[in-house]
């Protein structure tokens, strides 16, 4: 009987092997099993193939393998049975750096980079040429940034933050929270603010219209038409956003604005989510409050105005609307028999079809009045 030396496991193996009627039985099963991987079957194939006493030369081509394979296959499963026939789990990859350089690269990142250095953030070129020089280690600021990515370590952004010293933030917060979370039922949870000094600006000319070889484009300079303050009211609840435009920013605006976000709702509990500027408590609001019980103020803490809903609708600029709806309202609030000139054509609604050669001609004369100025403008300026 020959005898095959297995360079893995160490062991004999011998051409042939002696299996129960119960091993050919379960590797039968493993080899034409579907739930099995492909490689654990040909490995039972193999060592079936063995026991039925086939050549080892004759099982390599068979199975398209080497014969060292099909040695090692046989000393696996002599040794270990079935569990043999598994895939080995293979090592993985060399440690390149060592993990006190990845903890040294996290430390320094989370703190300011030294005096003498001169920077004032890191980078992953400072960083890696800071290992280098002053601490021996030798890594590449690719290395560095893949772990910036990993960690999700951002030290070239910087922010902002804001402690409220209220001391009843914690109920104050609460009170907003759940209002916005579990407003009272059927009761209705307007968010208001205000935006103060807005500037309405409008272009000199015309907006010129997309061509089939031209973008839109608006002149450079413009024509200010002073300031204007945005009040804006948010229904919580239904997202609907209220806005208007006021010439000055006082207690009468305010009061003026909030009876208008409140009429729709008479009837109803209103709650009322606002910061702590000193216009909402003049006495005349107050008044007004005292004769209408169903509108009631919650106000958030002092210095933590990120909790009113309307604030961070305005960041988004002037709600329900353009630049150019806003500039048209300053305009009305400076000169109310002004007419506005130069306003952008509306949006064609696609049932409107007696509008589109309206707005066509519209644009159409838009765009000849802006070339002509264009030309006029170039004919000026050309030397004679």
């Amino acid at each position: 009987m020959i005898l095959f030396m297995e360079p893995e496991a160490s062991v004999i193996v011998e051409s042939g092997m002696d299996l129960s009627s119960e091993q050919m039985a379960e590797l039968r099963e493993l080899a034409g099993s579907r739930d099995v991987p492909a490689d654990v079957a040909l490995r039972a194939r193999i060592v079936l193939w063995s026991g039925e006493g086939r050549r080892r030369k004759d099982i390599a081509e068979l199975a398209g393998v080497t014969p060292l394979t099909v040695d090692r296959c046989k000393a696996r499963y002599a040794e270990r049975g079935l569990a043999g026939l598994e895939e080995k789990r293979r090592g993985g990859p060399r440690t390149q750096v060592p993990p006190q350089v990845r903890a040294r690269v996290i430390a320094l990142t989370t703190m300011s980079p030294p005096a003498e250095s001169g920077l004032t953030h890191w980078s992953t070129r400072t960083l890696a040429d800071h290992l280098k020089r002053r601490e021996g280690v030798s890594v590449s600021w690719h290395y560095v940034a893949r772990i910036w990515r990993e960690e999700s370590l951002k030290p070239h952004r910087s922010g902002t933050f804001k402690i409220s010293k209220d001391p009843a933030f914690a109920e104050e917060v609460a009170d907003v929270v759940g209002l916005y979370l579990a407003p009272p039922g059927g009761a209705v949870v307007p968010s208001i603010d205000e935006k103060t000094q807005v500037q309405a600006l409008d272009r000199t000319q015309p907006v010129l219209p997309v061509a089939f070889t031209a973008i839109e484009k608006r002149t450079h300079d413009y024509v200010r038409h002073g300031t204007t303050n945005l009040f804006a009211a948010l229904n919580v609840t239904t997202g609907e956003v209220l806005g208007e435009c006021k010439p000055n920013r006082n207690g009468a605006s305010f009061l003026a604005f909030l009876k208008k976000a409140v009429k729709p709702h008479a009837g109803k509990e209103i709650h009322v989510v606002l910061d702590n500027l000193s216009t909402h408590t003049t006495p005349d609001v107050k008044a007004w409050l005292a004769k209408n019980p169903h509108v009631h103020f919650h106000f958030t803490p002092v210095g933590s105005s990120w909790l009113n809903q309307g604030e961070h609708d305005l960041r988004g600029g002037p709600p329900g609307g353009s630049a150019y709806r806003l500039v048209g309202q300053a305009r009305r609030l400076r000169d109310p028999q002004r007419p506005l000139e130069h306003r952008r054509p509306g949006p064609v609604h696609p049932g409107d079809q007696q509008r589109r050669p309206r707005l066509r001609q519209q644009r159409l004369d838009h765009g000849q009045q802006g070339h002509r100025a264009v030309r006029r403008l170039q004919g000026e300026g050309r030397p004679q």
